[in-house]
């Protein structure tokens, strides 16, 4: 007993000499600063007009960039049980009716947008222009992204969910992509009253490649294929730490188109000349960026294998992009975001470096949403704010790395399939003419369109070779018309309804398989 006790105390010390987040394991850690990063968008809102925040300063406007992130974000607090669906439903549809209602006009005041365009800064309250803010493309088109997101996940046949899909559609129809081109080969990158067009138009690898695929797949003002070979004209393929890819500096360009669309299995023609995925495209720039830091041409106190990350984020003097290689502004400020964004390229170095700087800088660097934006050792400077559009990644990629729901969700969009094969992107699989993924999961997914009002597509997963009946009942639970009843291979599968011969209406249908039996409801509007 004596020599228990002596040893008891030995136990607590080495247990107590483990730190914070080494007492956790990757997923709980992971989980804290997500919800904390989550909190930012929930919290920092306009109740009234469901506009988020640039920044958490008192006089901080809304970015539309920001309400992007913050679209997706609040559909991933559903799905982490952080809110309630009926919450986040609430705080989408009016977001969304403040944006479809908000004036679009060609004037310098009172206004939102142009063209179905929105300005960068809007008001926090009226929604209007802020300051002499630019009608921004690249913004538009990171809102858009949340728009599109929030119109494949509330798919429930309820009237405030049928809302919400109807009103992001109209308003990502609204968007006059061919007006943004301006007789150019690529898209402009503002536009404003008092300017007009800027001279400089999005060409090479940078953050604007997802305006490019919604711009591509619109219905109403899609722009011409050509635009994605003039855009992919100006990338600049480069080795630097025995690393080849496409360059661009800062992280946070490799970042935010991966936040929705999953680049891992397809790839355009550029890229399948190249022998990579913009996906691997992205892991090459992560670990360059890391590797540069811990070569640390410039002698920045701190660098290192667990303090690296050169991005846009506020730095001493201000906000700058900053990135390498090569190196770009790099004055020794490091952003959490560039390793937070990266996590699914990284895991093995991005979640250790998480860990090292919670658990190192938190005093400093860790507050009410988590990481704050930005430090720099050297000038013992600690920013003091937490950003949108570095707080989304890190919610949106963290919950990808978890479980792939966002860039699933996001890639059933159909605007989002016509613009990617607008630009010739194509499956790996299917050009090695290799087997389909195997699905791990019977799933059967929400027809779309829903509401419908002639034909609508239904997909589902089947993991296992089986026989498979699928069914359409109306509320009375009569059969209206089976659409399939066959032995069907392991693999994702679609059949089309045609609804000719029955009335307007609620109607479910059903995957039935051998074992289990699968059931959802779609609205039929004629």
């Amino acid at each position: 007993m004596k020599n228990l006790i002596k040893i008891l105390p030995i136990i607590v010390i080495l247990f107590s000499s483990k730190s914070i987040s080494q007492q956790m394991n990757d997923s709980t850690f992971l989980e804290m600063v997500q919800r904390k990063s989550f909190d930012f968008f929930w919290m920092e809102a306009n109740s009234n007009t469901g506009l988020i925040k640039d920044r958490t300063q008192t006089w901080a406007p809304s970015s539309i960039a920001s309400v992007g992130f913050g679209l997706t974000s609040i559909c991933i607090g559903v799905d982490n049980n952080w809110i309630s669906r009926d919450a986040a439903r609430d705080r989408v549809l009016t977001t969304l009716q403040t944006l479809w209602n908000g004036p679009q006009h060609s004037g310098a005041t009172s206004v939102m947008g142009y063209k179905g365009f929105f300005y960068h800064f809007l008001n926090m309250s009226t929604g209007y222009r802020e300051w002499t803010s630019e009608l921004s493309t690249i913004d538009s088109g990171l809102l858009l992204a949340g728009v599109i997101y929030v119109q494949q996940y509330f798919n429930q046949n309820e009237t405030s969910e049928n809302n919400i899909r109807a009103l992001a559609d109209s308003i990502y129809r609204r968007v006059d992509w061919k007006f943004a081109m301006n007789y150019y080969p690529t898209l402009r990158m503002e536009w404003s009253p008092e300017k007009g067009f800027s001279s400089n138009g999005w060409i090479g690898y940078n953050e604007a490649m997802i305006m490019y695929i919604l711009a591509l797949g619109s219905p109403t003002y899609s722009i011409d294929a050509d635009s994605w070979t003039a855009w992919t004209s100006g990338y600049n393929w480069s080795t630097y730490y025995g690393l080849s890819y496409v360059i661009f500096p800062p992280l946070f360009g490799h970042q935010y188109s991966h936040c929705w669309i999953d680049f891992r299995l397809i790839n355009d023609t550029f890229m399948k000349n190249k022998g990579i995925t913009y996906f691997e495209n992205s892991r090459r720039a992560t670990l360059a960026n890391r590797e540069y830091c811990i070569q640390n041409p410039k002698g920045h106190a701190g660098y290192g294998p667990n303090v690296w990350g050169l991005t846009a984020s506020d730095y001493p003097n201000g906000y700058i992009a900053r990135g390498a290689p090569p190196a770009e502004n790099d004055e020794g400020t490091i952003a959490p975001t560039a390793a937070g964004g990266s996590i699914p390229f990284a895991p093995e170095v991005c979640i250790p470096t998480l860990k090292y700087m919670y658990d190192t800088y938190k005093n400093n660097l860790w507050g009410a949403y988590g990481f704050k934006d930005a430090f720099n050792i050297g000038k013992n400077w600690w920013g003091t704010d937490y950003i949108g559009i570095d707080q989304g990644p890190i919610v949106l990629m963290i919950e990808n790395y978890k479980n792939n729901k966002v860039w699933d969700k996001f890639m059933q969009s159909p605007y989002i399939q016509a613009g990617l094969k607008k630009a010739g992107f194509t499956n790996l699989l299917d050009v090695n003419e290799e087997k389909n993924i195997i699905p791990t999961k019977l799933e059967l997914f929400q027809n779309y369109p829903n509401p419908f009002n002639s034909s609508t597509t239904i997909n589902f997963n089947l993991p296992n070779q089986d026989n498979i009946k699928i069914e359409v009942f109306d509320v009375l639970g009569k059969s209206i018309s089976v659409i399939a009843d066959e032995n069907m291979k392991a693999g994702n599968h679609t059949f089309n309804f045609n609804s000719n011969n029955i009335s307007s209406g609620v109607y479910y249908y059903s995957l039935k398989t051998s074992n289990t039996n699968q059931f959802k409801s779609m609205h039929l509007l004629k």
